[in-house]
């Protein structure tokens, strides 16, 4: 079939990307799904950091690539060996498809799953090759969703179903921010009921974790360099807000970092009490080196912990969420900076590169 999607043609053109256009907004043709494959009509798609990764180089992936991972939307069509989800379904769809073979799937969300990390590595979709193309040329897959579309095929194993009643602007942020920042709260801080969690970094990962935070009864203290940011984390019920210079000497036990920048994570281990936990779920640079005092990890007995996806296991840990946001505990929308079409995308990146937007959301018309 013939779908509108945001295809990135090339890697690290210069920003402002409004003026440089690494991404082209324009036809291309999808095949039919396999057999434990979906096709899904995209309603929402977050833009995310992940995504802007790749456009700036941080994060090299093979292109063309239809980008796009954040995302909810409509069955519209199944294949022959999935049973479980029905035409007119609500999903979300996730960033790591799980095979629940491999070694990583066995770690219970510690560790990715190494079929669906080398599937996306490959820009293919986890039952292997591409369903995209353009002009008979292939187009790959972004995470295994590539959700910048009006349509995606995707692996049944990159979505979870929600029920109607969840909103796609809701059911959208569940599939990544939600995922990650509400992981390394659940997942791997270890934290103890009532416990307060400090969280550097506050993107839409970090102010999801704060959410998540409170939803779950937990003092918050959130830290950010930008104003506007402390300001939004205010209004979502941090119990603190600060500027790292403004934190001087307190430390909590369990500190996230969501920011993906070295001194963001030397801010977050320094924030770390004795015999703490420091869960960094940011993905800087792979050339960015942070500075830590080894003696310290020894004489105070701490504990750093590496968290991808919030160590989460999709299928069992939306649900979760969705059921926190139907008891109103959970205000996902209130992340949503700005709804923009399809068309905005690469001014959309600018706004995300210059910290001047928190999540927006590109939400596609039903006729396209």
């Amino acid at each position: 079939m013939r779908i509108t999607g945001a295809v990135l043609e090339e890697i690290g053109r210069s920003a402002p990307y409004r003026d440089s256009l690494p991404l082209t907004v324009g036809a291309l043709e999808l095949a039919d799904p396999g057999p434990t494959e979906l096709l899904v009509r995209i309603e929402a798609a977050g833009i995310c950091h992940s995504d802007l990764s790749v456009v700036d180089g941080n994060r090299p992936r093979p292109v063309p690539m239809l980008l796009g991972h954040e995302a909810a939307g409509i069955v519209e069509a199944a294949g022959d060996r999935v049973g479980d989800v029905a035409i007119g379904d609500r999903v979300v769809l996730t960033f790591l498809p799980r095979c629940g073979q491999c070694a990583g799937c066995r770690t219970n969300g510690r560790l990715p799953c190494e079929r669906g990390s080398a599937s996306n590595a490959a820009g293919e979709l986890l039952g292997g090759g591409t369903r995209l193309s353009r002009d008979g040329t292939p187009v790959a897959h972004h995470l295994g969703a590539s959700a910048f579309a009006t349509h995606a095929v995707v692996d049944r194993r990159s979505v979870v179903p929600v029920g109607a009643d969840v909103p796609p602007d809701v059911a959208a942020l569940l599939g990544c921010a939600v995922l990650t920042g509400g992981g390394a709260v659940r997942n791997a801080s270890g934290a103890a009921p009532g416990e307060p969690i400090l969280v550097v970094g506050l993107g839409g990962v970090g102010l999801a974790a704060v959410l998540v935070a409170r939803a779950l009864g937990h003092p918050v203290i959130a830290v950010d360099t930008l104003p506007a940011k402390l300001e939004t984390a205010a209004t979502l019920g941090a119990d603190r807000v600060a500027t790292p210079d403004e934190l001087g000497s307190t430390t909590a036990a369990v500190v996230i970092e969501a920011a993906g920048s070295a001194r963001a994570f030397e801010t977050a281990f320094a924030a770390t009490a004795p015999g703490g936990t420091t869960v960094t779920v940011g993905l800087p640079s792979p050339a960015a080196r942070a500075s830590l005092p080894p003696l310290t990890f020894t004489a105070e007995a701490r504990t750093v912990i590496g968290s991808y996806l919030g160590s989460s296991v999709p299928e069992r840990d939306v649900p979760v969420y969705a059921d926190l946001w139907r008891a109103g505990r959970l205000p996902v929308e209130r992340l949503v900076s700005a709804t923009l079409p399809l068309q905005e995308i690469n001014g959309a990146m600018d706004a995300l590169a210059s910290s001047a937007a928190l999540r927006q959301l590109i939400t596609f018309d039903e006729r396209n």
